[in-house]
């Protein structure tokens, strides 16, 4: 395959997964890994991709990927996180799900619960949940963000403030190594502050590519939540803070 062909679907397969990675070039296209690393540096040089070790991801920037995007990124570990995260949250219980992609797909997953009060300031899981006739639904108010479908501001978080959560399923824009949880969106951050504050048992959902990700906003440290679920092994300072901090760290199983 030509390298004018070959860079678009690098471009492409970033965008759907998150990130890529030289091993998996390579087998896909075969070349060999010195051409893939010189298309990755090409790109890196064009603004396309950002360089990490053994592959590129997405530029980091100071605002969001587009939600359309981002609901097709690493699709298939979001779907296997969720699973996994939704298993170990019983029925009759109260919930809250904030915005998230990885989020909503959590709320898929929890279609067959019954006897859930499930509050949410996401008008997408609110409408996903609407399927099931076993789970209340109860939507905060607060400012629209037109994007994705988000609620935000203060208005969210005194509808929060009236309620005391079993469980909690947040997500993140980005995890620093050293366990600061980022998002972007400064209004979502306060939020989610107020999110965990409020909840007995937190969960965030995150896939790998968040490892690699930057964003300027912290909501808190992985030390605030009970459970990581991601789908595959942090980096090793992460993993360390996760375990002085007695954060338990689940890697879900690829359903392939």
């Amino acid at each position: 395959m030509a390298q004018t062909v070959r860079k678009p679907e690098i471009v492409s397969i970033a965008r759907r997964d998150g990130m890529v990675t030289v091993e998996n070039l390579v087998t896909r296209f075969g070349v060999t890994p010195q051409t893939i690393r010189r298309d990755l540096a090409e790109l890196a040089d064009e603004g396309q991709l950002e360089r990490i070790h053994g592959g590129a991801l997405l530029p980091s920037k100071t605002t969001n990927i587009g939600y359309s995007e981002r609901r097709e990124m690493n699709q298939a570990a979001k779907v296997d996180i969720a699973r996994a995260c939704a298993a170990e949250i019983p029925n009759d219980c109260c919930v809250f799900l904030n915005i998230g992609t990885t989020t909503e797909a959590v709320a898929t997953e929890l279609l067959h619960h019954e006897g859930l009060l499930v509050v949410t300031n996401n008008i997408n899981i609110a409408t996903k949940l609407s399927e099931s006739k076993e789970i209340e639904v109860v939507v905060t108010g607060g400012n629209l963000r037109r994007s994705d479908g988000g609620l935000i501001g203060d208005l969210a978080k005194q509808t929060i403030s009236q309620f005391r959560f079993d469980y909690a399923v947040i997500g993140c824009s980005a995890l620093h190594e050293d366990g600061d949880i980022l998002d972007y969106d400064f209004l979502e951050v306060g939020v989610s502050k107020e999110i965990i504050s409020r909840s007995e048992h937190v969960f965030l959902v995150a896939d790998a590519a968040k490892f690699e990700r930057k964003a300027p906003a912290r909501i808190a440290s992985l030390s605030s939540v009970e459970a990581l679920f991601t789908d595959k092994q942090p980096p090793y300072r992460t993993t360390d803070m996760c375990r002085a901090a007695d954060t338990r760290i689940v890697i879900a199983p690829n359903s392939g």
